[in-house]
């Protein structure tokens, strides 16, 4: 097969048929971004995952004096010492258990105000109505309930929260963006290889005549299929360099200059640039074979040439 009239061929088709061809290079470019997009939210969620997870702590609230005439967990009355060593020393004898700080009430209360000390409520309150509490840090932080089973309605305990159940909402939420994400590029996957076969039937229809030629002097069915496939496989080449640009400039500006910037998001683990740039090869390699893939099974089929 002589490479020149390959080429030529080519160069003819995507002259031919101008707006189809940016139809699909707009189009394969969009769903490809989104399909990266997608790969890198995953990627994004893991990183937080592991990040926040390996933080998390589990709080066992013990009960003060205002506890003890309001909340039914605190019927039996505020905390003793004794209550408090037996539920540290408890937690000391516990295998999934990592490491335990004591957080006392004058703590919790300077921490409160450091957090919060603008608000109306900071001024009413006073050390004696927060709360002591131990931090618990988990070998495993799936293995909560092991706390939440041992403590949970135990004397001078008036709660036992997990901070992963916050969390877990928060990547509920990430992970049902990424789906949507998906769907939408699912989409304009479908859309794209419609234009593909729609613009390889145009321009094999347009060179109906060369293509009988070809046929009469006995060229082989791959011969003739072969410019209007490497024809759709540059257009989708072009659409998928052009989404690979999307990803890099949207790692640029969005994380770099933007995210990583911000005071409020400076405790998140961005993912880094080896993930976006190891998504590109994937990226090229779809937007070569799909559009290609296409156009052989919609000469075989509709043209039958």
């Amino acid at each position: 097969m002589r490479a020149q009239f390959v080429l030529s061929e080519i160069g003819v088709g995507l002259r031919r048929n101008l707006t189809m061809t940016f139809a699909v290079i707009v189009s394969v470019a969009l769903s490809l971004a989104l399909f990266g997009g997608s790969l890198l939210m995953s990627d994004q969620v893991s990183t937080m995952k592991g990040y926040w997870y390996d933080k998390v702590n589990v709080s066992i609230y013990l009960c003060n004096k205002s506890d003890a005439e309001s909340d039914p967990n605190c019927a039996r009355g505020a905390v003793t010492t004794e209550q408090k060593k037996q539920i540290e020393s408890d937690l000391d004898k516990m295998s999934v258990v990592d490491t335990v700080a004591h957080e006392t009430a004058d703590q919790a209360y300077k921490h409160y105000k450091e957090q919060f000390g603008d608000s109306p409520l900071a001024s009413s309150l006073t050390p004696d109505q927060m709360q002591e509490s131990f931090r618990v840090k988990l070998t495993e932080p799936e293995k909560y309930q092991v706390i939440a089973t041992a403590f949970d309605g135990r004397d001078g305990v008036q709660s036992v929260q997990d901070q992963k159940s916050y969390l877990d909402n928060l990547f509920e939420l990430l992970n049902g963006m990424n789906w949507a994400a998906r769907a939408v590029m699912a989409m304009m996957l479908v859309v794209a290889l419609m234009l593909i076969v729609n613009t390889v039937r145009v321009s094999a229809f347009s060179r109906r005549r060369e293509t009988g030629i070809m046929r009469l002097v006995g060229a082989s069915g791959f011969y003739i299929q072969a410019p209007f496939i490497m024809e759709a496989a540059v257009a989708g080449l072009i659409g998928g360099g052009v989404a690979c640009a999307f990803l890099l400039i949207a790692r640029y500006f969005i994380i770099d200059h933007g995210l990583a910037l911000s005071e409020k998001l400076n405790l998140i683990n961005f993912i880094g640039w080896d993930a976006v740039l190891t998504k590109l090869p994937l990226i090229l390699a779809t937007s070569l074979l799909m559009p290609a893939l296409a156009a052989f099974f919609a000469l075989r089929k509709y043209l039958k040439v």
